[in-house]
């Protein structure tokens, strides 16, 4: 028998977003129904940012036991037990499960149901045997990989998020399709357990960042002994005797890689087909669904946020949008997004970090700008740990007005935080310039870029004369 429900708000996804919209808005006294067609917590804490963090930390720890000798350390080549990485990857998402499970989310007050929902009209979303009509919908539907038609896929099996981190087996040679993120960081995890690894990327590795800062990146991968393409074009794969054979064509001539397993990682596709938003007025594409500053559908009671809303398809944007959907819902407040802080994080070794606008970005405005660097190697920190592969780069005003950070080194991802504060705060180089950074720390490197802004004044002729003629009293 169908069961009418009536709630304040109903969430479509139990991922990162939704599940904040769910929690905050529970607290805050809304009545809300969360709709969850698979596992809770969704593709980052099942398929993503946890499992593939967690596969990184394993890799580091076998890369930790190769660069012991360099610290004086004589220890044995390691090997690795897949099976019990594989142990380590689930224990961790067992770990987090509790915090997104159905049963704490019960307890705060929210109905939980277990299904797919597909809408049926403006107002109204079917769930199972459960028909739900709400004050407020919020889709957080997230996204699936993208997969490209190669030929020749059809005749293998292959690795996306979804099924890599379940592999509980040796990889002996892992073909990794796309530079982008997660190909580079699931190519560098498997590397250092042990695998061979080779990534092609039809365009360029890591494109979404500075070049100056990827070259670091990559040049340090290189020397571990990962192998690149880039450029490539024509790719088809070929079933072997032995495994797998990939081709591609690039401006160096025709490639051939013989692996024993694929990963696509060629980037994300929003989950919108199945929700039946053409009945409820919703306008969308491939892309994901449309939204307004606000995050209003054309459905104006239609909410979206996460991957299926963009830009960025970022655990941190779907937590940040939800704030923002919660003050337009529950205290009609008409806020909006404001994307010009957003940081993002590629979790390889060295790590590479950004926000605000690139040099490029800046110099594309036509206005005058400034462009700091200051390289890991001037750092005591970085000399002792024996890491000094990293920059960062800062781009300015001319009013010294912070535009924009990036970091490429060991933890980039801490060291950005407080660019991001800056930026998201309007503040000037001068801040950061005149905090006390505890010795040593890498995070000095902030504050002596953020100095050097400031040489050319300090140490000019002009400042010589004024500093002379003081002393005469």
């Amino acid at each position: 028998m169908n069961k009418v429900l009536k709630k304040d708000i109903c969430v479509i996804g139990g991922g990162s977003g939704g599940l904040s919209v769910a929690a905050g808005a529970a607290q805050m006294g809304a009545s809300v129904v969360l709709v969850e067609k698979g596992a809770m917590g969704g593709d980052c804490l099942n398929t993503g940012c946890v499992p593939s963090k967690a596969l990184l930390a394993a890799g580091e720890k076998a890369q930790a036991v190769r660069d012991a000798a360099a610290f004086g350390v004589k220890v044995n080549v390691p090997e690795t037990d897949w099976a019990a990485v594989n142990q380590h990857v689930q224990d961790v998402i067992a770990a987090i499960a509790p915090n997104d499970s159905v049963e704490r989310f019960e307890e705060l007050g929210v109905t939980v149901i277990q299904a797919a929902g597909e809408f049926l009209d403006a107002r109204t979303l079917r769930a199972g045997d459960v028909t739900i009509e709400a004050r407020y919908f919020v889709v957080a539907t997230g996204s699936s990989p993208f997969v490209p038609p190669i030929d020749g896929l059809d005749t293998i099996d292959y690795f996306t998020n979804e099924n890599i981190f379940a592999n509980k087996e040796p990889v002996e040679h892992l073909i990794v399709i796309g530079g982008g993120p997660i190909g580079m960081e699931l190519a560098q995890a498997h590397h250092r357990l042990g695998a061979q690894v080779t990534v092609m990327e039809m365009a360029r590795l890591l494109v979404k960042d500075d070049s100056e800062l990827t070259k670091i990146v990559i040049d340090q991968l290189g020397e571990e002994g990962m192998t690149f393409y880039e450029g490539g074009r024509d790719l088809r794969f070929e079933k072997t005797g032995k495994g797998i054979a990939a081709y591609c064509a690039t401006d160096a001539g025709k490639q051939c890689v013989h692996g024993s397993h694929v990963l696509i990682a060629t980037g994300r596709r929003a989950n919108v087909d199945a929700l039946n938003l053409k009945a409820a007025g919703v306008s969308y594409s491939p892309r994901g669904i449309d939204v307004d500053a606000r995050l209003r559908s054309s459905n104006k009671r239609i909410f979206a946020i996460g991957d299926v809303a963009g830009p960025y398809q970022f655990t941190h944007m779907a937590a940040y949008q939800a704030g923002i959907v919660i003050r337009n819902m529950l205290f009609k407040l008409p806020a909006k997004v404001n994307y010009s802080a957003v940081p993002w994080v590629t979790y390889t070794d060295p790590e590479l970090a950004h926000v605000g606008m690139s040099e490029a970005d800046a110099k594309a405005t036509g206005k005058d700008v400034r462009v700091l660097r200051w390289p890991f190697a001037e750092n005591d920190r970085a000399q002792a740990e024996r890491r000094t592969e990293g920059l960062i780069k800062v781009v300015t005003a001319k009013n010294g007005r912070i535009l924009g950070a990036s970091i490429v080194g060991l933890h980039a991802g801490e060291l950005i935080q407080p660019w991001v504060l800056a930026i998201s705060q309007k503040m000037k180089i001068g801040v950061m310039a005149s905090m006390i950074a505890p010795y040593p720390t890498l995070a000095e490197v902030n504050k002596r870029i953020a100095g050097s802004f400031y040489t050319s004044t300090l140490f000019s002729e002009r400042t010589r004369k004024i500093v002379r003629f003081l002393m005469r009293f």
